[in-house]
């Protein structure tokens, strides 16, 4: 927990400042810090929205790059995302009642064999960031659980990681029971991980493959706005 001196001092920064100090400390992981800076600028009468959109999402973009980059390890992810988290615990509440701007809805998983789930957390972070709703279902993610998922919330995006190349050919059994059940139109697939590429993506039918956490997001903007 911050102690009194971090309080005051956090306290007494300009909003440019928090906001740089928040986004270093979420790239540190320092949780309690994030939660505390979240509500410095709620108490400063900032929109729930924009503590989100510029200070927590634009600081999760860098530790997603430098993930992807190798700067950063998963123990280091890991500590960011919790941090991410506790910022979220805050504000997800306070985003329902202020009616932030809503994209439209995905269901997200780790297919089923594989376990990994960094990627697809901060995938989940970053969309949630963008306006969607994002019902994440774990890890090994079986085809029965991505469809009674499907069932129930209507997503207008499923989305599936994998990491392993073992695993990833589970996503093309997902979207040809998709169309054994005529549902596949219904939505958008998007995949992604570290052994995908575009040319996987485009073989197992797939409407998008993305490479990072940002480019799922502007991936989903994109698809999602062209089918309203």
């Amino acid at each position: 927990m911050a102690d009194e001196e971090d309080d005051i001092i956090l306290s007494e920064l300009s909003d440019e400042e928090l906001a740089e100090q928040m986004q270093d400390d979420l790239y540190d992981g320092l949780k309690d810090e994030i939660m505390e800076g979240v509500n410095i600028f709620l108490e400063r009468g900032w929109a729930p929205y924009d503590i989100l959109t510029k200070v927590l999402v634009a600081g999760m973009k860098t530790v997603g790059d430098d993930f992807r980059d190798g700067i950063l390890f998963v123990p280091e992810v890991l500590l960011a995302a919790n941090a991410m988290k506790g910022g979220m615990g805050i504000l997800r509440p306070l985003l329902t009642e202020t009616g932030a701007p809503k994209m439209g809805k995905m269901v997200v998983g780790t297919v089923k064999g594989d376990i990994h789930d960094i990627g697809k957390n901060l995938v989940g972070m970053m969309m949630e960031g963008a306006g969607f709703e994002v019902i994440d279902l774990g890890i090994n993610t079986d085809v029965d659980q991505f469809l009674a998922a499907i069932d129930e919330h209507k997503p207008d995006i499923l989305g599936m990681s994998a990491l392993l190349t073992t695993t990833m050919t589970y996503m093309k059994v997902v979207i040809e029971t998709l169309k054994e059940k005529g549902i596949r139109d219904d939505l958008f697939v998007i995949v992604g991980g570290a052994p995908l590429n575009e040319e996987f993506g485009e073989a197992i039918g797939a409407d998008a493959y993305c490479k990072d956490a940002a480019i799922a997001v502007e991936t989903a903007k994109r698809l999602v706005s062209q089918a309203a």
